[in-house]
């Protein structure tokens, strides 16, 4: 039989195990505490590049079937960003009630990221369509396709959520019923579809692109969907997967603070893509952004307007 350890060596092991798990403690705070700071920083950064985004589809541009798209995306990232910035800042420095500032974090956030995983999904299929059946696409396409799609996203993540608020406040013992276990569960659903109706038209896009480029430079169009969800899928995806795993399973496979971070850098990463893809550099002197943004989304200025850029309505139709 083995001689039990001295008193000394269980209580330096003691010591040095307490250290040990202080140490990792204070590192994993560290962290968590510079990736808040950093998730901070570009949400401010994403917010001022979505809002010029909004401004100038809202209020500079005449309206087109995919701008229409690009202008709600904008919105809901601005939102989340919006929306978390004001939230983190309430968290730090405010005295708040806790489950309030839960609920709020859970409508807000959780209505926006929907909304621009929706809208996506929406903007990659209807790009998928316009390839597979170009003809029926630029003669049989509803004239309102866009606005329709875009409010009923709205409006169905705006009642499931308003749902939610109102459970809260009328009746909570339903609330907590549905939170623990109809909430999750669809939210799941919806994640789950979503993401497989973007991925495989993605797939599409992705093999067209690949066809036309041996041909031809492919639009600037698909060039931008792409990226969009490409962007999506590297980090705006992990938000909904830890939601999901931890419906499935009950913990987090990703740190919560890296996943926020990610979603941060989805959100504000569009209106970069945006003027990146518009830019035309080997120009001298600099553009409107109005320009920048219109060549970006396959529209062609036809004419001075007094300031609000007009486009041909089948120019992006003849893209496709």
């Amino acid at each position: 039989m083995a001689e039990s350890p001295p008193a000394e060596q269980l209580e330096s092991f003691l010591d040095t195990t307490v250290q040990t798990s202080t140490a990792e403690a204070a590192g994993e705070f560290i962290l968590r505490y510079w990736a808040e700071i950093l998730s901070l920083v570009i949400a401010l950064v994403g917010l001022v590049g979505n809002s010029i985004v909004l401004w100038l589809l809202g209020f500079r541009t005449r309206r087109s079937p995919f701008s229409v798209y690009i202008l709600n995306l904008a919105a809901a990232d601005a939102l989340f960003l919006g929306s978390y910035f004001v939230l983190c800042m309430w968290r730090i420095v405010g005295d708040f009630d806790f489950v309030i500032l839960m609920l709020l974090w859970l409508c807000l956030l959780g209505l926006s990221y929907r909304v621009g995983l929706s809208l996506l999904a929406a903007i990659s299929t209807e790009r998928c369509l316009s390839v597979l059946f170009p003809l029926w696409y630029r003669c049989h396409r509803p004239k309102h396709t866009s606005v329709a799609v875009c409010s009923i996203l709205w409006a169905l993540q705006g009642l499931f959520w308003g749902v939610l608020v109102a459970l809260y406040f009328l009746n909570k013992d339903q609330f907590y019923n549905y939170f623990y276990s109809f909430l999750p569960f669809v939210q799941f659903v919806w994640f789950l579809l979503l993401t497989c109706v973007l991925g495989v038209s993605s797939l599409t896009l992705v093999l067209r692109v690949q066809c036309s480029s041996q041909r031809r430079r492919p639009p600037r169009l698909y060039l931008l969907v792409l990226l969009t969800v490409l962007v999506f899928l590297l980090c705006g995806l992990p938000w909904g997967i830890v939601d999901a795993v931890r419906f499935l399973y009950g913990f987090y496979v990703i740190p919560f603070g890296l996943t926020r971070l990610l979603a941060c850098v989805n959100s504000s990463a569009n209106p970069f893509i945006y003027f990146f893809l518009g830019s035309q550099w080997c120009r001298r002197g600099r553009e409107p952004l109005r320009v920048v943004l219109q060549r970006a989304l396959g529209e062609e200025q036809v004419g001075g307007d007094g300031g609000r850029g007009t486009s041909h309505p089948n120019t992006v139709d003849k893209l496709s």
